[in-house]
C-alpha cells in the first residue's frame, strides 16, 4: 500500500512539473511573439562613403541588417531605378530580396531618371501601406520628404503601424514635416513605431515636439549615429506610441563604419497585452 501511495506522490509531482513547464514554455513564447527588433538605418543609397568613386554596395547594407536580426527596418536615401545607382535596380527590392523580408517604397523625389526616398522592410504579413508627402515652406526650399507607413500583422495576431521618415534640413520644415506626421496618426488607434533620420538632435525643437506624442527608446546618454567615424551627433530615432504601450528592452548604435555614411540603430522592445 505504501509503495502504491508513493508511486500516485510521484506521478502528481510530475505531472504537476510538467504542467507548470507547459505554461512557463508557452508564457515564453507569447513573450517572444510580443518582442520585436527595430532598426533604423540611413544607407547613403548604398554607396560606401570610404569607397573609391560611386561604388554601390547593395550587399553591405543587406549583411548589415542580417547580422542585426531585426523584425522590421526604417531605411532612408533609398534608389529605385536611378544613373547612379543603375537604371532598373531597385534598392528596396534588392536589399528585400537579400535579407527575405517584404518591402514597401515611398518615393521622395525624381532623381537621375529614377526615385529616391525612403523604405521599410518586414518580416511579417503588410496588411495595409500607405505614402505621404512631407512639406516645405515656400520661403525654404529644398528637397522633398516623404514617409512610408505599413500595417503589419504580428504572430501575436496583433496589428502595428510601422513608418520610416528623413525630415528636412531646415528647422521650420522639420517641424513643419513633424506636424504633418502628427495630423496623419496623432489619433491612430494602433500601436505605432515611428524610427528614420530625423535630421534633429535631442534638445531640439523638432524632436521635444515628438515627444509630445511619442517615446523614444532612448533618452540619455544616447550614442551618437554621425559620422561614422568619431560621430558627435544624435540624429536617427526609434520612438513608439501611444505612452506606455511598448516597453523598451534595448537600445544600441551599431559600430558599423564601412556600408554608410550613418550608423544603424537598433533597438528590442515588447509590445504590452
Amino acid at each position: 500500500m505504501k509503495s502504491i501511495l508513493s508511486l500516485c506522490c510521484i506521478l502528481i509531482a510530475f505531472s504537476s512539473f510538467i504542467t507548470t513547464e507547459n505554461r512557463v514554455s508557452k508564457n515564453n513564447n507569447e513573450d517572444q511573439k510580443r518582442t520585436l527588433r527595430i532598426l533604423t538605418y540611413n544607407i547613403h543609397h548604398c554607396n560606401p562613403p570610404e569607397s573609391a568613386g560611386g561604388r554601390i554596395d547593395v550587399e553591405a547594407i543587406a549583411k548589415v541588417i542580417n547580422n542585426a536580426k531585426p523584425d522590421l527596418v526604417a531605411l532612408q536615401e533609398v534608389d529605385v531605378n536611378t544613373e547612379r545607382s543603375g537604371k532598373g535596380l531597385n534598392q528596396a527590392r534588392q536589399i528585400a530580396d537579400l535579407t527575405g523580408m517584404k518591402f514597401y517604397f515611398s518615393k521622395a523625389i525624381d532623381h537621375q531618371g529614377g526615385d529616391y526616398g525612403v523604405a521599410v522592410l518586414s518580416k511579417f504579413p503588410i496588411v495595409d501601406s500607405a505614402r505621404f508627402a512631407l512639406p516645405i515652406k515656400k520661403d525654404l526650399v529644398e528637397e522633398m520628404r516623404t514617409i512610408a507607413a505599413i500595417t503589419v500583422m504580428l504572430p501575436s495576431k496583433q496589428k502595428i503601424i510601422f513608418a520610416s521618415t528623413h525630415l528636412g534640413l531646415n528647422e521650420p520644415n522639420r517641424l513643419l514635416q513633424a506636424e504633418t506626421i502628427i495630423e496623419h496618426f496623432g489619433n491612430e488607434k494602433l500601436p505605432m513605431i515611428l524610427a528614420g533620420d530625423f535630421n534633429a538632435e535631442p534638445e531640439s525643437k523638432v524632436v521635444n515636439y515628438f515627444d509630445k506624442y511619442f517615446s523614444r527608446t532612448c533618452t540619455a546618454n544616447c550614442q551618437h549615429t554621425i559620422p561614422v567615424v568619431n560621430p558627435e551627433k544624435t540624429i536617427d530615432y526609434i520612438m513608439s506610441k501611444p505612452s506606455g504601450t511598448f516597453k523598451v528592452l534595448s537600445h544600441k548604435v551599431i559600430d558599423e563604419k564601412y556600408a554608410s555614411d550613418h550608423l544603424p540603430v537598433l533597438a528590442e522592445l515588447t509590445l504590452g497585452k
